[in-house]
């Protein structure tokens, strides 16, 4: 009798330890692999994008999550000393990851001027602005521009896929081509396909390190003053030679006038002697 009541007991016991065993366990489901060139939410974060900077710094945050921006700045300030705040600027540049492109130093009338056109990482671009805008001198303009290219970058990708799986359906045709004539002809496409796939890889790779680093023009102009040049010093000798100088044009044009006089000046005389000849012959003739 105690063996039929055991038996069932512990089937009983059993199945309760499993149901509570499967309870215990979460079913994780399918683990979604993510597509090639496809970002994940972890990948997004490598993007470089431009940080969010405080109100105060008195500088407009271009920060846009999963775009592609093309970020340019003008900066217009005086110093007292446009090229030492040049090279300060150049430190910048470099402290934040980036270099000078372009730098130009002139002086006029004692005043010096500065031009730089800088290359920023797009992730430092709010920190170098702002630093530039903390440089010793004073900010007159400044001004800031995005351009979008995200559309455009994925429109590249798409194009240079399709053409490089139209190129590998041209290498098969020429591998299975079997007369000359048709080995040329593929051989010809393959040329012009290669053609298109390096200009739009050229493209692509110029639009995206214009992504990656952003340009910064700067213009420091001299806040002294310019300098009066000495007042010239009366000279007795410099007026005196003037004045012959001036008197030698005016008997000069005196010549010329006369000798233009003799010459055109016979001719009206001439003319006037042999209007009176005629009119003399005129009254000797005798009336018949």
């Amino acid at each position: 009798m105690r063996r039929r009541f055991v038996v069932p007991l512990l089937a009983l016991v059993v199945v309760l330890s499993a149901a509570c065993a499967g309870a215990g366990v979460t079913s994780s489901g399918p683990v979604a692999v993510p597509a090639p060139g496809v970002l994940t939410d972890a990948s997004k974060g490598n993007i470089p994008t431009l940080q969010n900077t405080a109100p105060a710094q008195g500088i407009a945050s271009l920060a846009v999550p999963d775009r592609d921006l093309i970020v340019t700045a003008n900066v217009a300030m005086k110093s007292d000393d446009p090229w030492q705040t040049a090279d300060a600027a150049k430190d910048i540049a470099r402290r934040f990851g980036g270099s000078v492109i372009g730098l130009s130093e002139s002086i006029n009338n004692d005043r010096r001027s500065a031009n730089l056109t800088l290359r920023i990482p797009a992730d430092r671009f709010d920190d170098t602005v702002a630093a530039l805008k903390k440089l010793e001198g004073e900010v007159i303009a400044s001004s800031v521009d995005a351009k979008d290219v995200t559309d455009q970058l994925v429109d590249l990708d798409a194009r240079l896929i399709a053409l490089r799986a139209e190129e590998g359906r041209y290498l098969q045709l020429f591998a299975s081509a079997k007369t000359v004539d048709e080995m040329l002809k593929v051989q010809m496409a393959l040329s012009q396909l290669r053609q298109q796939i390096e200009q739009l890889a050229a493209q692509q790779k110029t639009t995206k390190d214009r992504v990656a680093y952003s340009t910064v023009t700067l213009s420091i102009a001299s806040t002294a003053e310019p300098v009066p040049g000495p007042a010239a010093k009366w000279d007795p000798s410099r007026t005196f030679s003037t004045a012959l100088a001036a008197l030698a044009s005016l008997l000069r044009f005196a010549a010329d006038f006369a000798i233009w006089a003799m010459v055109f000046g016979g001719i009206p005389l001439l003319i006037l002697g042999s209007l009176l000849v005629a009119t003399r012959a005129r009254r000797r003739v005798p009336v018949a």
